[in-house]
């Protein structure tokens, strides 16, 4: 069953979405995934999601299905192993325990590397291991008999993803997530320095503010004429206003081949990457923006100043036909405690955090590309803020659901839970991409969401009513929209963000780079680029903004980044670059965009 969701959806599909979630165990049960689950038992977890009370990250998983069996393991252990299927219909993370009684208990985090193709379940009583099953067999995987077993040598081989089962399987293993220098120093003076998030908000204005700027160098004069032949697969192209004849401004810092010279590009047109099938580029100045959009919506959105009117912003667009999109937790951010942002009366001094949990373990959270989807993986870019700033302190959003801490889930594992009124990207279990505004009736979405990230309130919204996209209610609001900036609102820095285009054959998801923006400038940007729904994504340094591109050829791999200077964000070992969140751990979270492939 497929359940396609436009920007905005619908009751229609939201209706779908509710059977389907009624539907699911039976229909596991039948493809050999995961036993049906009693619909007790799913209200008695579903009860224990909703509690508002100190709690496991497993009791925060509603879906969850669980066996037991007896088990026995080296030197005479008898005991009883769990496994734990995060959530069905995803099918990707699992947590084993093995529990020997007074010989200690440990659990695991396993990943399912083909969750379309492969179902894990516990063997008979006294199985050493687990049982994989595939269209054509069933496979017993050895992973606790003997006195050094298959767990152990993998989560001492300290691998990111340790192989088990010759590759079927991998154990997540905790490590230690890439750091820049800014990253430890603003981590070290929040976490363990009195006033420390006041000291990095003032350098960051006095040292940051428009470090990022780009106004670009002179290109060719404009000479396209009116009714430009538009292609029919690419996306739409910003609607600007350029003079005959004028000479505009070309990037002189952007990374991406495009097969042509820099000189040659004109503004608001979509350029195809040169060798990566269905990545395109393009880039704007808002003072080009048609004056009809530049304009209108008075009082939803600020007058932009001359700074911002004249910097050069990026777009790299993904043609969601070819490409899918996946979410990741980096290895330290973010968090699931308490943001200290919210006021007093919305945190619960009883819960650790205002999910109920402090942490996410057992589950282990490694800030990198899972060897499975290495291979196709085209792109990744930073994700959004951290917890101390993703909740509200002002606004009717800081006075309800603790302070509306942002949420986030990944392989079908609510990390954090979705609050309503944030803006979310989601991805569903059939590859499909959306944003929206979150709502209490999108829950029903939940069973069949594998990746999620909620990122502050929206840029732009689509109004089915008249057919266009408005600025999100809170756009000119700093506080209630919680912006960030500076205490006195000044808001314009190196921003990103993401939107989603919609032609009539293909859907875009569109990422932003602004050198130097307020929302407002976003919402303007975007609206000309004919986004319908659009959401911030991270600000004030290349490294929350970062995103890079990898263009295959044979074996080689080449690393190209929209801003030069992110790719000082990779590592390098004998004269080859090593991408972040690709090679290495890396402590923030992060998006990726892979090809579509036969489902594993």
């Amino acid at each position: 069953m497929r359940v396609n969701l436009p920007c905005g959806v619908s009751t229609i599909a939201i209706t779908l979405a509710l059977a389907f979630s009624l539907l699911w165990p039976a229909l596991l049960a039948a493809a050999g995934i995961a036993g049906p689950v009693p619909a007790d038992l799913l209200a008695r977890q579903a009860a224990e999601y909703r509690a508002e009370a100190p709690k496991t990250i497993l009791e925060l998983q509603q879906f969850r299905h669980v066996e037991n069996i007896a088990a026995t393991g080296g030197g005479g252990r008898v005991g009883t192993v769990t496994l734990v299927n995060i959530n069905p219909g995803i099918n990707a993370w699992f947590v084993l325990t093995l529990d020997w009684g007074p010989r200690g208990r440990v659990s695991y985090h396993l990943e399912n590397p083909r969750p379309r193709t492969q179902a894990i379940d516990l063997g008979d009583p006294g199985s050493p291991g687990v049982s994989i099953k595939t269209d054509d067999r069933t496979i017993s995987c050895d992973l606790w008999s003997g006195t050094a077993t298959a767990l152990d040598q993998a989560q001492h081989s300290a691998l990111p993803y340790a192989p088990l089962c010759e590759g079927r399987l991998y154990l997540r293993n905790r490590v230690r997530g890439n750091q820049t220098n800014l990253e430890r120093v603003t981590d070290f003076l929040r976490d363990h320095v009195w006033g420390g998030e006041m000291i990095v908000r003032t350098v960051r204005e006095e040292f940051y503010s428009d470090r990022f700027l780009e106004k670009g160098v002179p290109g060719a004069a404009s000479s396209t004429p009116d009714g430009e032949t538009l292609h029919p697969d690419w996306p739409l192209p910003a609607a600007f206003t350029i003079p005959p004849g004028e000479r505009s401004s070309v990037p002189q810092d952007l990374g991406i081949d495009l097969g042509q010279a820099m000189s040659a590009l004109m503004p608001g047109r979509w350029y195809p990457v040169n060798g990566l099938a269905g990545a395109y580029v393009s880039f704007a100045q808002p003072r080009l923006i048609d004056p009809q959009i530049l304009r209108g919506d008075r009082g939803a959105v600020n007058p932009l100043d001359e700074v911002e009117t004249d910097a050069l912003d990026y777009l790299v667009a993904f043609d969601l036909t070819q490409m899918e999109v996946g979410f990741t937790l980096g290895t330290d951010h973010p968090r699931v405690n308490w943001s200290e942002r919210p006021p007093g009366n919305m945190r619960d001094a009883k819960l650790p955090g205002p999910d109920g949990i402090d942490t996410i373990a057992p589950l282990v959270s490694n800030g990198m590309i899972s060897p499975a989807m290495s291979a196709r993986t085209i792109a990744t870019f930073t994700g959004g803020f951290k917890r101390e700033h993703g909740a509200f302190r002002y606004g009717p959003l800081a006075e309800r659901n603790h302070g509306s801490h942002y949420g986030f889930i990944e392989e079908g594992a609510v990390l954090s839970k979705l609050i309503p009124g944030l803006s979310t990207l989601y991805v569903l279990d059939d590859g499909s991409v959306d944003m929206k505004t979150w709502t209490s009736d999108d829950d029903a979405l939940l069973s069949r969401i594998r990746d999620a990230r909620q990122n502050g309130v929206a840029l732009i919204e689509y109004d089915a009513a008249s057919g266009a996209s408005v600025p999100g209610a809170l756009v000119t609001r700093w506080g209630p929209g919680n912006w960030s900036g500076s205490a006195d609102e000044k808001l314009r820095t190196v921003r990103a963000g993401l939107c989603l285009q919609q032609t009539d054959s293909r859907r875009f998801l569109v990422y932003g780079y602004f050198s130097a923006a307020t929302p407002s400038a976003m919402v303007r940007v975007f609206q000309a680029y004919h986004c319908r729904y659009a959401m911030h994504l991270d600000m004030n340094a290349l490294e929350h903004t970062y995103i890079a591109l990898y263009v295959r050829a044979g074996n080689q791999i080449r690393v190209e980044h929209l801003v030069q200077g992110m790719a000082q964000l990779d590592k390098s070992e004998d004269s080859k670059v090593l991408p972040r969140f690709l090679s290495f751990p890396d402590d923030r979270d992060f998006f990726y965009v892979t090809q579509r492939g036969a489902p594993q």
